[in-house]
């Protein structure tokens, strides 16, 4: 009986929208629905989002396009095939709406709405208001546009948006959704130099970095309502000309990169860095150093630091420099110790790390990853480099806060991570006073297969011998001799004896006046 209601319900329906004149929409919506099928708006809007220089873009463009890979099979093939619900009777459409020859298969769920949820639901979950909006509106006019055209009952549409939602939510489980920016606590009375020209500031500048994808984007040259940004100019220019008063300093092949921060951040009142998550690395030892307050530009092949900051283009750090919001960041630290005296140097031979520190396999990893990365591009390498890494790499012998261990990966956060995969990106907070620590550990051998597809599907805590835990400090001492260690994507080799720890809210930053 309710199944009977419902159905004359969305017949009438149906026909209340069959009848309605809407001028101006007789020419666009058939077009509209048209242009969606088989996903080719979707997978369209995808490529130009997977083109734009914004990472949020580009994970929008693939969280997208996974959501329509699971909703269209399951409406297409199995829900379809379940209810074999037929076409609307078209007697009450206008001939000027039906363009096309009408579709001939069943009728419910709608496809083309599973397809325009799935991937407007799968955009939002990463790409900013600006972008989600117009998608969703795209969306909503497309689903609409399967009723008008005579191709759907309304609760086919309806069935269909729930479905494609749910595909959209459903990738969050293989793939957690990042926050836009980590949490930083802002400080409003920490005293910082602001001029309109830049007086004061110190820039270095290191070319040898990545490209920085979007680190030249100029947002107010692209327009406000732009689906994309633009490219604009690259960060030195832009830096230049917003900042004239402001001193550049470009790194050279051959000079001493600790010793050019060094004596940037020595006279300068702010110190900036246009760089990759390395060159911020040592622009943040010099600014500790200093107590000089630290401005970030994107300029390399990753930018983690940066991104989880808020700041993805040139145009953002001058933002937040004139904003003057500070806010402090934990800086996390590794401090060879000398041979098992347990006499540590002193606090300059600490080394920083604002994002990670890995050892074991991760170092080799970080290795190949990066010779393959300029030919294959950053997953290809990647897969590339863990299967090649994983076949003939073999366990440290480590001893782990006094217990012996044979660890296969290790990995040190600064704060904890959010992802589960083979290098975590983003975190919640820069400031929560904690090292993310994780190891997969082993008795005898690795199962090399297992363990290569949890990293490839970023499921590491699927690999036997997997150990996370959250701590204020950790030692290490390994029994092979000097360690291999890789911090924020740099590799060294230390000393035996090493011993990991947190500065709280030691480092003073700029962040974005707005977060995002």
């Amino acid at each position: 009986m309710l199944l009977r209601r419902l159905g004359r319900l969305d017949r009438w329906a149906f026909d209340r929208v069959a009848s309605a004149r809407l001028p101006g929409l007789e020419y666009v919506l058939p077009r509209l629905s048209r242009l969606a099928d088989h996903g080719l708006l979707w997978f369209s809007g995808a490529a130009v989002l997977g083109a734009s220089n914004r990472a949020r873009l580009r994970r929008a463009s693939l969280r997208g396009s996974l959501a329509i890979a699971v909703a269209s099979p399951l409406v297409n093939i199995a829900g379809k095939h379940a209810f074999r619900r037929k076409r609307p009777v078209l007697d009450l459409v206008p001939p000027i709406r039906i363009r096309w020859k009408p579709p001939t298969s069943h009728a419910f769920p709608s496809g083309h709405s599973a397809s325009a949820a799935a991937f407007a639901t799968g955009v939002a979950l990463e790409a900013p208001a600006a972008v989600a909006a117009p998608v969703a509106v795209t969306a909503v006019a497309v689903a609409f546009s399967r009723i008008y055209t005579g191709a759907h009952y309304p609760g086919d549409v309806l069935a269909g948006l729930g479905i494609g939602a749910l595909a959209g939510f459903g990738t969050r489980l293989l793939w957690p959704a990042r926050p836009p920016v980590a949490h930083v606590t802002r400080t409003t009375t920490e005293p910082v130099q602001i001029t309109e020209d830049g007086q004061g500031v110190v820039v270095v500048a290191n070319p040898g970095s990545g490209p920085g994808p979007g680190a030249g984007v100029d947002e107010r040259s692209a327009g406000a309502t732009a689906f994309v940004p633009s490219m604009g100019e690259p960060p030195l220019e832009l830096l230049a000309r917003e900042l004239p008063a402001a001193e550049i300093v470009r790194l050279e092949p051959g000079d001493d990169i600790e010793k050019v921060f060094d004596e940037a951040a020595g006279r300068a009142a702010v110190l900036a860095v246009v760089g990759g998550d390395g060159s911020v690395n040592a622009a943040a030892r010099a600014a500790l150093r200093h107590e000089v307050p630290l401005l970030v530009v994107p300029g390399g092949t990753f930018d983690h630091f940066a991104r989880a900051l808020g700041i993805e283009t040139a145009a953002d750090a001058v933002a937040a420099y004139r904003g003057a919001l500070l806010g402090r960041v934990d800086v996390a630290f590794v401090l060879p110790t000398r041979g098992g005296t347990g006499a540590g140097p002193d606090a300059d031979e600490a080394l920083p790390f604002l994002n990670t520190a890995s050892f074991g396999a991760y170092t080799e990893l970080v290795e190949r990853r990066e010779r393959l990365e300029d030919r294959l591009g950053k997953w290809p390498a990647l897969a590339v480099a863990a299967v090649r890494t994983l076949r003939h790499s073999e366990p440290v012998e480590v001893v782990v806060d006094g217990r012996r261990r044979r660890v296969w990966l290790g990995f040190v956060g600064n704060c904890a991570y959010g992802s589960r995969g083979p290098a975590p990106t983003w975190r919640e907070h820069l400031d929560d006073g904690r090292l993310d620590i994780r190891m997969v550990t082993t008795g005898h051998r690795v199962p090399r297969i297992r363990a290569v597809a949890a990293i490839l599907a970023g499921h590491l805590h699927l690999t036997p011998g997997y150990r996370a835990w959250t701590g204020g400090s950790l030692e290490l001492v390994s029994l092979d001799g000097g360690l291999p260690v890789a911090r924020d994507g740099e590799v060294s080799t230390l000393s035996s004896v090493l011993r990991f720890g947190k500065h709280p809210g030691g480092l003073p930053v700029f962040c974005p006046p707005v977060p995002r």
